[in-house]
């Protein structure tokens, strides 16, 4: 990919949110990468050697058992950052970083990191209020996972995603989402069959459009809200404002 102009205005929400000057000082240490659906940039356990501001790429943290079953923790995109146990001191954790969307990142070597947050400032304060947003999140997800129905979960995880990227289009597996949210790939189809016989998705092979967004939000767990509150409290965020009769998201399902 072409070298990042400093000058230009990161598409990454964490990075827009800096000083300029400090921006400035960063940019050359960052170096564009293209992810692809499905590739782990973290390892359970495994030194973080890159931390990750996603651009048009969404990721998710994911939480392994022996046997191999896993379950979404947290949702990852233009808003935020991954590799996080490189902020707090440690250089590993017992998560996995997944690309469920592919797009491209912003990738910091884990020394510039440290070295950055050595100098204290601007991004290591922003860095510690992402940390307690995405806390809020996985703790958020722990409560939903235990709680809520299939379908208040499938609305909630169409409305986050959408959220994290400046796209129109999510490049995914149905496989991946019910990885993410810990159910059998069959359940994931059979809740997306109700939602469009509630009008409010279109689905058919390989394509999911969101047509009633509204319906959506009403019908989505609580966690939505709360969610996104945290984000608002801690960091500023707000949810891009879209106009689905304009434009509507298509979810690329395979």
């Amino acid at each position: 990919m072409a070298p990042l102009a400093s000058r230009s205005r990161p598409t990454n929400l964490l990075l827009a949110s800096l000083p300029r000057a400090e921006f400035a000082r960063m940019s050359p240490s960052l170096e564009p990468v293209n992810l692809t659906i499905g590739q782990s940039l973290h390892e359970p356990g495994n030194a973080h050697e890159h931390f990750y501001f996603p651009m048009t790429s969404i990721v998710s943290l994911v939480g392994v058992l022996r046997n191999g079953a896993t379950t979404e923790l947290s949702l990852v995109g233009r808003e935020g950052a991954v590799g996080l146990a490189l902020v707090l001191g440690g250089d590993a954790t017992l998560t996995r970083t997944i690309v469920q969307s592919a797009g491209t990142a912003l990738r910091w070597k884990s020394g510039a990191l440290k070295r950055e947050l050595k100098r204290g400032g601007a991004v290591q304060h922003l860095l510690l209020r992402y940390v307690q947003a995405i806390w809020a999140q996985t703790a958020q997800s722990a409560l939903c996972n235990r709680h809520h129905t299939l379908q208040q979960q499938l609305c909630k995880w169409l409305l986050l995603s959408f959220d994290r990227v400046d796209d129109r289009v999510l490049r995914m597996t149905q496989q991946l989402i019910a990885d993410m949210i810990g159910v059998r790939r069959e359940g994931v189809a059979l809740a997306a069959s109700r939602l469009q016989g509630q009008g409010w998705i279109s689905y058919r092979r390989g394509m999911v459009v969101i047509l009633n967004r509204a319906a959506l939000e009403a019908n989505a767990c609580e966690c939505y809200q709360t969610i996104n509150q945290e984000y608002r409290r801690l960091l500023g965020w707000r949810k891009a404002d879209r106009k689905l009769s304009r434009a509507p998201l298509a979810v690329t399902w395979q």
